[in-house]
């Protein structure tokens, strides 16, 4: 999302509030279908940044009626139209897309507009074929591992540098392209990754029977809604439709927060995060660093920025929510002041930790300890700290410095709960020593602090061995 997204979106929020309020919600969903393409950036093989968010609406249509509640059967009329909505703005950007107009809302020329209609149709035709084998609640249940498997392999291929360079090479044969430039930035699909999370939320939700029934347009709305499109927060279904279904008229007070939330993210992101990006650890400043103290400026400088970066766009997402009338779950709670780093995961981009927690560390740790055979405490813990914090390392790239950054932090996690067990009475006797408490956790918001900024070190440095290099540089070793 640009600056220029932003003030759009901005602005449109005030066109909205004269909305009568019957339309609102609607208007919310056009709004989302529109941004989709708005927001995808130009790609290499122009015909991708349409087909791309195409194919996030037709993920987005399977999700949904394999998550319809078992008691559903026909399609209401608001399902109806809400397809209808759907498909008929998709297709009336890929038209506008074939003119050349100021007004087209794809950074490239779309398909022929026949191409498109006809991939409709073919998309038509194949979703009412397999119908029949997902008409009852126990089919649509059957198919939804099918289903997770399929999103878990599309992430797979999008995350791994060599599958991604694989299919971009098959994509530029097919259009006659050369193939020496195939790579990622072929398949640049934009929220694919937060898309994705929220349909496999609602499809383990509706496995474990915990998922309210939603309508076609609110369960869209909810994937694709755009102030949280790009970079989260990743929010739950059950909470946005409450706020979807009520969606209030913008007051002062609204308006006040709104504003307040979307400039202080716009400081946050465009002026003091990109400025340290100037500065901030690289792998070209890595290589010219040329003392420790220099190398530790870069890192803190690349912690500083990552933080204000996420941070920024969240403010930004739930800023434009409160404009929109949703209240969208804070992402960011002061991380780098907490004093141990459960405290910190638990501040640190908020909702994809609880859905890491939720949807891997919980069941993780159900199947250890109701095994025939279970393994000691202290090693369940273990497992299930590195399988939560490897699903949100290869979250951001399937890579070994993810990996390394994961086992980092799945260690450091599980060292912290086995001290936590062993100091919870020192701990207590800390209530009447208030400046001993003091200095306690100063000393536990530095140590923090200088961990998970080490732990920067594999995210910002895709050679994994360049960051064990600049590990070691940072305590003098290796110069």
């Amino acid at each position: 999302m640009t600056l220029t997204h932003v003030l759009i979106f901005t602005a449109a929020a005030f066109l909205y509030r004269l909305l009568p309020s019957a339309w609102r919600a609607w208007a919310l969903l056009i709004g989302s279908l529109i941004a989709i393409y708005l927001l995808q950036p130009a790609l290499p093989l122009p015909p991708m940044d349409y087909a791309l968010p195409t194919l996030t609406l037709t993920l987005a249509l399977i999700g949904w009626w394999l998550t319809r509640p078992p008691e559903a059967e026909q399609l209401t009329r608001d399902d109806l139209a809400t397809l209808g909505v759907t498909v008929g703005a998709a297709l009336i950007i890929a038209l506008i897309g074939t003119l050349d107009t100021v007004l087209r809302l794809t950074p490239s020329p779309t398909p022929p507009f026949f191409d498109a209609l006809l991939a409709f149709v073919g998309i038509g035709i194949v979703l009412t074929a397999g119908q029949p084998l997902v008409t009852s609640a126990e089919q649509r249940k059957a198919v939804i591992p099918v289903f997770i498997t399929i999103l878990v392999g599309l992430f797979v291929v999008l995350k791994s540098a060599p599958l991604t360079d694989g299919l971009a090479a098959w994509l530029r044969a097919n259009a006659d392209r050369p193939l020496t430039v195939a790579g990622a930035l072929d398949l640049g699909w934009l929220g694919f990754s937060y898309v994705a999370f929220r349909l496999i939320h609602t499809l383990r939700d509706r496995q474990s029977g915990k998922l309210p029934a939603l309508s076609l347009r609110e369960y869209l709305t909810y994937l694709i809604f755009f102030p949280a499109y790009t970079a989260g927060p990743i929010d739950r279904a059950e909470r946005f439709v409450k706020d979807y279904r009520a969606l209030p008229l913008l007051d002062a007070r609204r308006a006040t927060e709104g504003l307040g939330r979307i400039a202080a993210g716009i400081l946050k992101k465009f002026v003091v995060a990109d400025t340290l990006a100037l500065i901030a650890l690289d792998p070209l400043s890595a290589s010219r660093a040329e003392t420790t103290l220099g190398l530790w400026l870069l890192v803190y400088a690349y912690a500083f920025r990552l933080y204000l970066d996420f941070s920024g766009y969240s403010d930004i997402a739930i800023g434009i929510g409160k404009l929109y009338g949703t209240d969208l779950p804070e992402n960011f709670a002061l991380p780098y002041l907490k004093s141990n780093i459960t405290a910190f995961w638990q501040s640190w981009h908020i909702t994809l930790s609880n859905w890491a927690r939720f949807y891997v560390f919980m069941p993780l740790s159900r199947y250890m300890v109701t095994r025939k055979r279970k393994p000691p405490t202290w090693l369940a813990v273990l497992i299930g700290q590195l399988g939560t914090m490897l699903t949100i390392g290869l979250w951001h790239g399937i890579a070994l410095n993810f990996v390394i950054w994961a086992v980092w932090h799945g260690v450091g996690l599980w060292l912290h709960k086995q001290y936590s067990d062993r100091t919870r009475d020192f701990y207590a006797s800390l209530n009447d020593k208030p400046t001993l408490r003091r200095i306690v956790y100063i000393a536990g918001v530095l140590i923090t602090f200088h961990y998970v900024a080490i732990g920067w070190v594999w995210f910002a440095l895709s050679d994994a061995g360049q960051g064990m290099q600049v590990f070691r540089r940072l305590f003098g070793v290796g110069w």
